[in-house]
């Protein structure tokens, strides 16, 4: 059976006689006795206190016998609770009073907090007290046992053991209910606030607990989430959406097992303070100090004393109560709307305390909770026995004191006070906690006494209160039935305790508990009025050390940080005088250095200074602060800092810290209080003086101080330094502040925040923050994936406190405190969760709020809050915009400051997720009711894009859905108001906490989503993101200021995988394309007709297209290496696969095309060939069978001569058809004037004038003006800009020139005839580049194309003529006859001697036939072969990409400093990488055994191949060699072009064996291998690659030149990837004057960048602006194509610089023009420096 609970309600009294106890005048001898002032507030108290020591001490005399021990243990296994209750009905007997009372031995009872068993007197025929044994009644009984009759060594040993005993239990009390809720091992090792808001699964989980270990950590994670349900103990015994079970639902009895549930449930949880006083005994000091600040926002009760568990004393949780501020208006300020805004501790107020005596059936704590609570609002402060588990017994908590506060709103007549007043309350009745109310008595204004009634115990108690100060006042439970007894003790106690009828308040049966309530809140309140005892919690602690109290703040570290802290703030009064005295180096310094930063990305001070000059003097500036900066030595105070930052001891570090903030907060407040007042008299006084109002409120701005203003501090001082180092104005060995990034890492990883974005400069430390998360991500070992989150709104919405709840952070949200910047916390990962989220750490952005009042009036407050939008949208993963429903106007406001900051983001590749927070949205229908809210958003949304859109100078129609994935419905989040009720007495609303935890339950599901499809950014990624996206934020127009080394570097990772597939399917393409030119020359005539091979082109395009086009998709899916951020560049390279493939397309069909036309020209000539071979093999067959029929036989002279004879009387005999010459020439002039005849009688006419076409040639054409149209002469007035546009036309001439001239030398080296179609395709590629937009600007007149054509034309006319001429002569059937004649007299001879030929017919076969197709073999293969090798080599990395190839290039170029090198790399760029190449390919084979190897590898293939053959099997079945040799071609027709003319001699009369021929030209191949390599060996480098069919040093240079465009004002040449990219870009451009460009009136070259002119109020005019002046920050106006990016770093341009500043002067003199002026500073610049630059440029580090 579960055991019976024992009510309060059913103890028995009797009423006490009415004669004068000895109690009385024990009382009255020892106030007598005592000491001190009754008025005293401190030591008189404490020796009134003494004096009732000595009364409770005759009380406490009564001997506890065994029988008490037994029925305690009897009890606690019974399950009754051991409370109070039970210890207060010990014995009713009445006790004498002796004289040998131990005063001093019960005093040391009440310090120690030892339980006082207080006896009252009761008529013998009572009933006896249930709860005490039989055994010890008749102990307290029996003569002898009376306190008069026992010896003061026997009291004392008593009162020992009874201390000793109470101890004893409490400890075990502690250990049972610590090993209930699983907290043993954290009694030791404490919880650490860091751990606590370590990102673990649990803490993802909305979940109620199960059983009673889940306890502490239900309560620890929602009360830092600030739900107020934390204090729920109950147990979930199931899920709610279990279904019932049958039986349950037929069940239709009810039987006893209903009422013992009741006492299970009881039994099965804990009383939710046990499990608050079990978790802040097992937290550190940090933890309890945020477990308290969060409980006070949801208004609970805070411990004020925590009872003595751990040791004999009790503790005051002074440190743990230090971080709350609470902010009220006193109704003395009412009027005038001002407020007090204070540190809870160092409040002073009038403290009431709340106590008992013996049993009560009303409910203490359920009675204050109403007493605090304003009307219609009511509020559980206090736990009581009515909340969820509150009737539970208490184990552990009695002697717990709570303290509650009620602080007024200024609103008089809803106020319930009109001043903060304190309420404590004591878990426990006084008599078994004596410390405690010992304690209570001496801080408090006022005690009020709950009790049943007044009997002689009661009263003997109480009139040992007499000599203390302390106001007493009575709330009495009575009955009639002992009213009368209660009236006669009151009478007597009201001369003793000073008490009138005001200070009793009765609670009968049938009172109504509001009219209680109203009586104590009048009564308080008349308190307040009097002018009380008012005591901050600070001051409490002076009076709990005297009386033995613990404090918290009393442990060695804390007091030594104390110290510390007051040493740095004792002297600090004045805010804004102390930063400007002691912070120096972040006050006008570093906002001037702000400044001159921005400036010189802006240039918007330039004036009519040169841009370069300016710059010059903007980093002197900047140099000059920093030096200046640098001389400052560190004061006293932030020595101390430093000092007590890098202390080894954790604890003490975080003691340090806290005391910081604590006393830099407390004098910032109260310095804002002053100014506040002065500001609002000044308002009044001044009016219109707006200057001197003005001054007052940038006081207030900067009377903020905080920790961060000196790690800030140390910040400066860092970046200060390292910058001399850099400058070479300090050794690296003689730095002093190298350890400061170390300290503020730790403190990161310690949880601490770290300001990213100082918000009084506006401005980044950039060395310092890229310094510290080095240091960050070296002490993580490199592993430091994380997430980022960041939160923008309007400031004072509730940003901080949305993260602060999500999280558990400690984000500034205190008046004077909003945050200014944006500060960054680390919070750690769980490791089993990191496998699951992909990262180590989740880093929390918090950010000042947009639209702050303090900006709104300077002009720049859109961009600023631009900045910072930009800024942390840029660096986060999800940004949360926290969006208050009252404002409108403000909503719309940062709509467009949000979709400006996506806008830019998308256009730079990023795309964070974006959650829209609507706050004070309370009700349950806000999603749907909002759905037209939601809608509208998104149009306001859309509208907002497009206005940023314009502002961005993007001229196309884009929606807000363009830039960022967005579901109204998904995306939207409807969150209640933070308070549930009115500030300051509202409690944080309940629907907030859980939907902030919706929010956080989603963000984790995302990240996770996230995660699987790209790799969450570490550390060293992060510090990039910084530096490009301040870079950019600080330039004027950010999209195209844009620059990130991790893009880049995904760029040129992707550049460099494209590159591997172009040259994958341009290899396919090739080998294809010399099989197919193989079988067109292998085919006969009617297997020309018949071949396939276009439609085989068609699909070998359309596969090699889709193959990259996959690949492209799956190496973006891979989303290894930060693709995500190239994502926009993805359609340049699709579009480049599609030119590609049709750049193949056209390579490869014109190749086939050739192939046929010059197999259809042999054609004829074969045939021919064929005929006159036949009538000489008859002639030779005749010959033959003459000879044998000789009776004597021949020797070799005769057997010559008679085949000389036939020989030459056979070819008189043939009648030889000689090849029909061409004049190349009129064919192709003739083509030209038909090309010219429809563009007008001018043409026409010149050329008719023209002279013959062959005195035409390339090298003696030459720019002249006429070849301008005159209309733009007439524009132009410089004469440099003349000769610059002359040079533009001649430039282009020359390109297109040695485009068309790579084409006929393609077509002669073919070795093919010519043919018609050759003209008209070198006049179409003429055409097609004379369409080109570029070649439209140069406004060209119709002679120069005339005269280009002309001389283009004459040169193909020249090289044309020649081929055929070649052709001609090689093919002439006379000259083809006499090579075959040695191999037809080498047969005739051998079949007359009757030879043994199938040596002689092998050899044969094998230098005829086999040699030059080998040859041509290898010829074919060694290009490509030759690219895979550089490729794959050694020095691939040269050539993985534009970039890559740009630095080697260049860092070449610095090596050998030659200026005519750097002329003709920057005036012919094309012609230079080209020679390039070559010279790096020469270079590369140079030893000549590499290549030799490449060819040795070609040919043994094929050898192996041709083995192969020959060991064929199937040559047995053949009758003779033509059979073989037919099967031979067959099966190496796609190989190998074996000439059947050679075939011919060698069939011819072969009767030899096909096996052993095939083993004798097996025999005969290694010697034939050997000989070709030999052939090889000694040719040139040169030479080979002239007979290459696919030229490698083409094939490169494709590969690493591009499009070959170059930026229109420094000529620098584009690095984009592909072919077919939008926009031209490069990584570093150069001085204008490199590129040719000089001042008009002077000749001087140009020292401008176009980086720097771009950013700068410059103007430039040229042809293309028709001379007018133009912005050059719009130069994208003239060249839309072109992005030209601003340097990232002051020193990106240093190698251009440097090279310009060495060769000044030889530039002038090769561009004819006199040497640029250039800055003081380029003339320090170094090799060194300029190489450095380079790598850093090209990210080559």
């Amino acid at each position: 059976m579960p055991p019976k609970r024992i009510t309060r309600s059913s103890q028995k009294r009797v009423s006490a006689p009415a004669a004068a106890s000895p109690v009385r005048q024990a009382a009255q001898n020892t106030a007598v006795s005592s000491c001190g002032t009754q008025g005293a507030a401190g030591a008189g108290n404490i020796n009134a206190l003494e004096g009732i020591s000595q009364a409770l001490e005759l009380l406490t005399q009564h001997v506890v016998h065994k029988g008490d021990k037994q029925q305690r243990k009897r009890a606690r296994r019974s399950g009754v609770p051991e409370g109070p209750v039970n210890k207060l009905h010990i014995s009713s007997s009445t006790v004498l009073l002796g004289k040998g009372g131990n005063a001093e031995s019960a005093a040391q009872n009440l310090d120690s907090g030892t339980p006082f068993r207080a006896p009252q007197e009761r008529d013998t025929d009572e009933n006896p007290d249930p709860s005490i044994s039989s055994e010890a009644r008749k102990d307290v009984e029996k003569p002898g046992c009376s306190g008069l009759q026992q010896k003061p060594e026997v009291l004392q040993e008593a009162q020992l053991e009874e201390k000793q005993l109470d101890i004893k239990e409490r400890r075990k009390a502690l250990q049972d209910m610590l090993r209930k809720l699983n907290l043993e091992k954290n009694q030791s090792k404490k919880f650490s606030l860091r751990e606590v808001l370590e990102i673990s699964s649990e803490s993802l989980k909305e979940c109620t607990p199960r059983t009673v270990e889940d306890l502490p950590w239900h309560f620890l994670r929602k009360v830092l989430a600030l739900n107020v349900t934390a204090r729920s103990t109950s147990l979930q015994k199931g899920t709610s959406d279990c279904p019932r079970t049958g039986e349950e639902e037929e069940e239709t009895t009810i039987d006893e097992s209903i009422f013992l549930s009741i006492e299970i449930d009881e039994s099965s949880s804990v009383n939710p303070l046990d499990v608050l006083c079990a978790v802040l005994l097992c937290s550190d000091r940090f933890l309890q100090q945020e477990i308290l600040s969060k409980m006070s926002m949801c208004q609970f009760a805070l411990p004020l004393l925590l009872p003595p568990l751990e040791t004999s004393r009790c503790t005051l949780m002074l440190w743990a109560m230090r971080d709350i501020v609470k902010r009220w208006r006193p109704h003395s300020l009412a009027d005038s709307r001002g407020f007090r805004e204070e540190s809870l501790v160092l409040t002073p107020m009038s403290t009431i305390s709340f106590v008992r005596m013996g049993s009560l059936s009303l409910s203490k704590s359920r009675l204050l909770n109403e007493v605090l609570s304003p009307s219609q609002h009511h509020h559980d402060f206090f736990i009581h026995r009515d909340m969820e588990g509150g009737n539970i017994s208490r184990e552990i908590a009695d002697g717990l004191v709570e303290i509650a506060w009620y602080f007024p709103g200024g609103q008089k007549s809803s106020d319930l006070f009109p001043e903060p007043v304190a309420v404590a309350n004591l878990h426990g009745a006084i008599e078994a906690h004596q410390g405690q109310f010992r304690f209570l008595s001496e801080v408090s204004s006022a005690v009020f006494i709950f009790a049943e009634c007044i009997s002689k115990r009661e009263y003997t108690f109480l009139s040992s209160l007499k000599e203390s100060s302390t106001k007493y006042y009575f709330i009495l439970e009575c009955h009639s039935r002992n009213s009368s007894e209660t009236s006669d003790f009151l009478q007597n106690l009201a001369p003793v305790l000073k008490l009138n009828k005001s200070h009793v308040l009765l609670k009968a049966a049938k009172t109504n508990t509001a009219k209680i309530v109203e009586q104590l809140r009048s009564t308080i309140g008349k308190i307040i009025r009097g002018d009380p005892r008012r005591m901050t919690i600070d001051d409490m602690a002076a009076v709990a050390r005297g009386l033995s109290v613990h404090v918290d703040e009393d442990s060695q570290e804390c007091r030594d940080a104390r110290s510390s802290t007051s040493e740095i703030t004792k002297d600090l009064k004045d805010v804004a005088l102390y930063k400007k005295e002691m912070l120096k180096l972040q006050g006008d310094h570093w906002k001037t250095l702000a400044r001159v930063e921005k400036e010189l990305c802006r240039m918007e001070r330039q004036g009519d200074m040169p841009s370069e000059k300016y710059r010059s003097e903007l980093r002197n500036k900047l140099m000059l602060l920093r030096q200046q900066q640098n001389e400052c030595d560190l004061n006293v105070g932030l020595r101390n800092f430093i000092s007590s930052i890098k202390d080894s001891r954790l604890a003490r570090k975080h003691y340090f810290l806290k005391w910081m903030k604590f006393n830099l907060d407390h004098i910032a407040r109260t310095s804002l209080s002053k100014l506040r007042a002065e500001y609002k008299e000044k308002c009044k006084l001044l009016g219109d003086d707006a200057q001197k109002v003005a001054e007052i409120d940038q006081l207030i701005s900067s009377s903020s101080l905080g920790v961060e203003h000196f790690m800030r501090e140390l910040g400066q001082f860092y970046e200060a330094e390292c910058l001399m180092v850099r400058e070479g104005k300090l050794s690296k060995y003689g730095r002093q502040f190298a350890h400061f990034p170390s300290i503020a890492a730790d403190l990161m990883l310690e949880g601490f925040p770290l300001e990213l974005i100082d918000g009084d400069a506006s401005n980044i430390p950039l060395q310092w923050i890229t310094d510290v998360l080095t240091k960050l991500n070296n002490k993580l070992r490199r592993r430091s994936r994380m997430f980022v989150i960041t939160v923008l709104g309007v400031q004072s919405t509730g940003k901080s406190t949305l993260l602060n709840t999500m999280f558990g952070l400690q984000f500034a949200v205190s008046s004077g405190r909003c945050t200014r910047g944006a500060f960054m916390t680390l919070l750690k990962v769980q490791k089993n969760l990191i496998p699951e989220l992909g990262c180590e750490f989740i880093l929390v952005i918090d950010t000042e709020g947009l639209k702050a009042p303090e900006l709104a009036k300077l002009e720049d407050s859109y961009q600023h809050d631009n900045e910072l939008a930009t800024l942390v949208v840029g660096l986060s993963d999800v940004t949360i915009v926290n969006m208050s429903m009252e404002n409108a106007t403000e909503m719309k406001d940062i709509l467009q400051i949000v979709a400006h900051a996506f806008l830019r983001m998308e256009r730079i590749g990023q795309k964070p997720n974006c959650q829209f927070v609507h706050q004070n949205v309370s009700d349950v229908s806000a999603h749907d009711q909002n759905m037209r809210d939601r809608k509208h958003l998104l149009e306001q949304l859309n509208e907002m894009t497009q206005a940023a859109a314009k502002m961005e100078k993007i001229n196309k129609d884009i929606r807000f859905s363009d830039i960022m994935d967005y579901d109204p419905e998904i995306h939207n989040w409807y969150i209640p108001g933070l308070w549930h009720g009115i500030p300051p007495m509202a409690s944080v609303n309940r629907g907030y906490s859980e939907k902030v935890f919706e929010l956080k339950k989603y963000l984790f599901e995302f990240i996770r989503d996230c995660s699987i499809k790209e790799r969450p950014k570490d550390i060293p990624q992060f510090i990039e993101w910084i530096k490009s996206l301040w870079n950019a934020v600080k330039h004027e127009n950010f999209i195209f200021s844009f620059r990130n080394s991790l893009i880049a570097e995904a760029y040129n990772q992707l550049s460099t995988k494209y590159s591997e597939w172009d040259w994958g399917f341009r290899r396919e393409m090739h080998l294809w394309v010399s099989e197919q030119e193989i079988l067109i020359q292998n085919a006969s005539p009617e297997e020309l007709d018949h071949l396939n091979w276009q439609h085989e082109l068609q699909q070998k395009l359309l596969s090699g297209e889709q193959e990259i086009l996959e690949s492209l998709d799956k190496y973006f899916e891979n989303g290894t290496g930060n693709l995500h951020l190239v994502e926009k560049y993805r359609e340049d390279f699709v579009r480049s696969i599609g030119s590609l493939k049709r750049e193949l397309e056209s390579y490869s069909y014109n190749k086939c095309n050739d192939a046929i036309h010059i197999k259809k020209g042999r054609y004829k000539i074969d045939t021919l060939q064929m005929e006159y071979l036949e009538v000489i093999e008859r002639k030779v067959d005749r010959l033959l069978e003459e000879c044998r029929k000789e009776e004597c036989r021949l020797d070799n002279k005769e057997l010559r001569r008679e085949f000389e004879r036939m020989w030459t009387e056979t070819l008189s005999e043939i009648p030889l058809v000689p090849l029909e010459r061409r004049q190349i020439y009129s064919d192709i002039e003739l083509c030209l004037r038909k090309d010219l005849s429809h563009r007008g009688s001018s043409v026409n006419l010149k050329v008719q004038e023209a002279k013959r076409l062959l005195s035409y040639r390339m090298n003696t054409f030459q720019m002249k003006p006429e070849y301008i149209n005159p209309s733009f002469w007439d524009r132009v007035k410089s004469m440099f800009s003349k000769q610059e546009h002359l040079c533009k036309a001649e430039a282009f001439a020359k390109s297109l020139m040695s485009k068309c001239m790579q084409n006929m030398n393609e077509k002669a080296n073919s070795r093919g005839d010519y043919h018609d179609t050759y003209s008209g395709e070198l006049l179409h590629i003429i055409s097609q580049m004379l369409q080109q937009g570029e070649f439209q600007k140069l406004h060209t007149s119709l002679s120069f194309e005339v005269d280009l054509k002309l001389h283009i034309l004459g040169e193909a006319a020249y090289i044309f003529q020649k081929m055929h001429e070649d052709f001609i002569n090689e093919n002439d059937p006379r000259v083809s006859l006499k090579k075959l004649k040695p191999q037809y007299f080498s047969t005739f001879t051998d079949l007359y001697l009757e030879k043994d030929a199938h040596q002689i017919r092998a050899k044969n076969f094998c230098d005829h036939c086999l040699h030059p197709a080998l040859l041509d073999y290898v010829n074919r293969k060694l290009g490509i072969t030759i690219v895979d090798d550089i490729l794959n080599g050694t020095q691939s990395i040269k050539y993985a990409n534009r970039s890559f190839f740009q630095f080697t290039v260049l860092k070449e170029l610095l090596e050998e400093r030659d200026v005519n090198s750097y002329v003709k790399y920057i005036r012919s760029y094309e012609v230079f990488v080209k020679s390039w190449i070559m010279r790096q390919i020469r270079g590369h084979y140079g030893d000549k055994k590499s290549l030799e190897n490449l060819e040795k590898g070609i040919l043994s293939v094929i050898v192996k191949k041709i083995v192969e053959m020959l060991q064929n099997p199937k040559h047995k079945y053949f009758k003779n060699i033509s059979e073989f040799l037919e099967f031979f071609c067959k099966k190496m027709q796609k190989e190998l072009v074996i000439s059947k003319d050679n075939l011919l001699g060698i069939q011819f009369k072969n009767m030899s064996d096909p096996g052993q021929f095939s083993v004798c030209v097996e025999n005969f191949l290694p010697d034939l291998e050997k000989q070709i390599l030999s052939e090889f060996n000694v040719l040139s480098i040169k030479s080979k690659l002239s007979k290459l069919a696919v030229k490698p040093q083409d094939e490169i240079f494709k590969r690493v030149f591009g499009c070959g465009k170059q930026c229109p004002f420094c000529k620098t040449p584009c690095e984009a990837g592909g072919s077919a990219h939008k926009e031209h870009f490069a990584a570093v451009h150069r001085p204008e004057g490199l590129g040719r460009f000089r001042w008009d009136k002077t000749e001087k070259l140009l020292n401008e960048l176009c980086s720097t002119l771009v950013v700068s109020q410059c103007r430039f005019k040229n042809a293309e602006t028709k001379e007018k002046w133009h912005p050059y920050k719009d130069y994208r106006v003239y060249y839309p194509d072109w992005c030209i990016q601003p340097d990232p770093s002051i020193n990106a341009s240093d190698y251009w610089k440097f090279v310009f500043k060495e060769f000044n002067h030889e530039f002038a003199h090769q561009y004819k023009a006199k040497p640029a002026d250039l800055p003081e500073d380029w003339k320090n610049i170094t090799q060194e420096q300029a190489l450095e630059a380079l790598k850093v440029t090209y990210n080559m580090k």
